[in-house]
């Protein structure tokens, strides 16, 4: 099965298309940027944000890629950068404990609905949204609301092809301390053992998802993959079984299952700040 895996990254490889990644500085950003310099499945990959990384790992030696530095708060004006992109990921969050409640909104709503407008309008046909576990519109809780608000409006904008991840709690080595953090590694990760992909989503295992759905052959126009799916699409002998997990357009609506949502630690589910 791995051969297949690399058959189709081949054949991915010989439409020489290009993508963008927003959000490439944080925990899941940054895999799906190595992960697609590993990979090295598109021409060229562009990174739009606010502020310039410098990538000096061997793993970049070869990888071709630009920066592109643009102010979130007047994205219109850098519509020219969302153009001409086959394929789009977005990985754009905060936490309403960092940002406050209004600037978690501004990030995770008005900031991510702004690239997927532009995403869009510049010709776009895959768009890749990092969303969360537990993502309902008509959730009481601040943060899966309107995770869910985004995938309904994402939906809406008639994409021909978005897809939609919806991780559990992020497992990563971060630089900075965060609350619950204890908590995470010590009971949920080893629950893992017993439900794989169920409570935990390692960022590494986000990235080979995202790249592994987009070397693959449409299913469906729009497409949810919950946790789990996350965690079988990276194990190739389960790849197919794993697309006929995406949730329907219907649960896309916001009317998903009754999952309690793992990550009431929403620190733990931070994608990237601009």
């Amino acid at each position: 099965m791995a051969s297949n895996i690399d058959e189709k990254m081949d054949a991915f490889r010989e439409k020489n298309q290009t993508a963008f990644v927003v959000g490439y500085t944080g925990e899941v950003g940054k895999e799906v940027v190595k992960e697609l310099a590993r990979t090295k499945i598109f021409s060229n990959v562009f990174l739009i944000g606010r502020r310039e990384v410098k990538y000096e790992d061997e793993l970049f030696k070869d990888f071709k890629m630009e920066q592109k530095i643009v102010d979130f708060d007047k994205l219109d004006d850098f519509a020219n950068v969302f153009k001409g992109h086959s394929v789009g990921i977005c990985a754009l969050g905060t936490t309403k404990g960092k940002a406050g409640k209004e600037g978690f909104i501004k990030v995770d709503h008005d900031y991510t609905m702004k690239v997927a407008e532009l995403a869009k309008a510049g010709g776009c046909k895959h768009y890749n949204l990092i969303s969360s576990l537990g993502a309902n519109k008509n959730s009481f809780f601040l943060y899966t609301k309107v995770k869910g608000q985004v995938e309904e409006e994402t939906r809406e904008l008639g994409f021909e092809r978005a897809t939609v991840y919806r991780p559990a709690v992020l497992m990563c080595d971060r630089q900075e301390s965060r609350t619950g953090e204890w908590f995470i590694k010590k009971v949920l990760a080893p629950m893992e053992y017993l439900s794989p992909g169920s409570m935990t989503s390692p960022t590494t295992t986000v990235a080979k998802a995202v790249v592994n759905t987009i070397i693959s052959p449409v299913t469906q126009a729009f497409e949810i993959i919950e946790a789990k799916a996350i965690h079988r699409l990276t194990k190739p002998q389960a790849a197919k079984a794993c697309k006929m997990q995406a949730a329907t357009d219907d649960q896309a609506t916001g009317v998903t299952d009754t999952q309690t949502p793992v990550a009431t630690d929403t620190k733990a589910q931070e994608a990237a700040e601009p």
